[in-house]
């Protein structure tokens, strides 16, 4: 039998992320020591009364179909969210909750985008930005954030590549990979960028509850009621919460786009689980202490290993502001230890220093490489002992 795939899938780039993690979880089965720091996942475990919601939840027979948008209750939990942290005023009929903050994504890619419209992406992004806008006929138009601007993009940029097919811009602050923050004042240029052109502003904000050493996360939707209106806020419990596993995330903003996602989810995944919105609701209305308790193990790993990293011969890294990864220049590290680029030197610090950490290739960035500091800080250090003697005896 022959099978012909859609063009569409055929396309698509395979995650750099998931690839190099399975080789990684194939060493260990081989009984390899390898320290992996390729996850994109808090190393803590959902907090206890999430759990217990959620299990009282199917005790109590909420173990059926929900609204294809999510409940009411959560919707309700995640409009006092907004109002909470960054003032934003949503109704119901302006928020979906989705199955993951990647389905939010999709699904918003798939209403908002025909054939042929533009989605400007900075770079470095997150791997599934891009193949997401060309699952729904979209082009990528990538914006490098250069490194002397904290792999930011500036607004002079966004004018530059603006076309009339250009149909939104995604701005991840806090980023992955790079952790690093858009200020007020860069928001609110961007912002106007996008406002006198009428592109949507797509915030990924699931990182916003990880940020550091005194920075605070703002909402480009909470800078004022225009910008609002011109934004899609995307956001989940996944991180904040470390609940990847459950899958629930959102959508807040105009409710034209909301009801065409909520209409198209009804056709795809029915609704998101439904005990696992049960265990949402907890995480937003109980006890926030144990976000607070991960984000300051983030804060101190990320406080003890910066120097440490930057100590490596050939690495050079911008301390991030917020999410669990740093995202060091190892152009020079590669050239030193006689690597003819970054990737075959990612593939030799798995194969002999039995370290797993990400190509930046996989984000736009081949100059780099991606390690999250999403695990203990025994393993943390260890692996950036064996990262440092790999390179010196390989420099000599």
């Amino acid at each position: 039998m022959n099978i012909s795939l859609a063009q569409r899938v055929s396309a698509l780039t395979p995650s750099t992320t998931l690839a190099i993690t399975a080789k990684a979880k194939e060493m260990k089965q081989q009984g390899i020591d390898v320290i992996g720091l390729g996850a994109g996942e808090p190393d803590f475990n959902t907090p206890d009364h999430i759990i217990n919601a959620a299990h009282e939840s199917m005790i109590g027979g909420q173990t059926k179909y929900t609204p294809s948008g999510g409940t009411p209750a959560l919707k309700e939990a995640i409009i006092q969210k907004f109002k909470t942290d960054q003032g934003l005023e949503y109704g119901p009929g302006e928020v979906i909750v989705t199955s993951g903050a990647k389905h939010a994504l999709y699904t918003l890619f798939q209403v908002l985008l025909d054939e042929g419209d533009e989605v400007i992406i900075p770079t470095p992004y997150w791997v599934s930005y891009p193949e997401q806008v060309k699952l729904a006929g979209g082009v990528p138009v990538m914006v490098e954030g250069k490194e002397e601007n904290e792999y930011k993009i500036t607004p002079e940029q966004l004018e530059g590549v603006l076309s009339s097919k250009t149909k939104a811009l995604i701005l991840n602050s806090p980023s992955n990979p790079t952790g690093m923050l858009y200020s007020e004042k860069e928001l609110r240029a961007i912002g106007k960028a996008c406002i006198k052109h009428d592109v949507l502003i797509v915030s990924d904000e699931i990182y916003e509850k990880l940020v550091y050493d005194g920075n605070k996360h703002i909402s480009i939707a909470q800078l004022s009621p225009e910008l609002k209106d011109q934004t899609i806020v995307i956001n989940g419990v996944s991180k904040s919460h470390s609940m990847t596993g459950w899958r629930i995330g959102y959508a807040a903003g105009d409710a034209t786009i909301i009801k065409a996602m909520t209409n198209l989810a009804s056709h795809s995944t029915s609704n998101p689980t439904t005990t696992s919105q049960y265990g949402a609701i907890a995480a937003y209305e109980g006890d926030q202490a144990p976000v607070e308790h991960m984000r300051q193990a983030f804060e101190e790993r990320l406080n003890i290993l910066f120097e440490k990293l930057n100590a490596i011969p050939g690495f050079k890294c911008i301390k991030p502001q917020g999410a669990f990864y740093l995202f060091p220049n190892v152009k020079n590290a590669a050239e030193l230890t006689g690597y003819e680029d970054v990737d075959a030197f990612t593939t030799a610090l798995l194969e002999e220093a039995k370290v797993a950490v990400i190509p930046g290739s996989g984000f736009g960035s081949p100059d780099n490489i991606r390690l999250s500091y999403a695990t203990s800080l025994d393993s943390l250090e260890e692996a950036l002992k064996r990262i440092h003697t790999f390179v010196v005896a390989r420099s000599k």
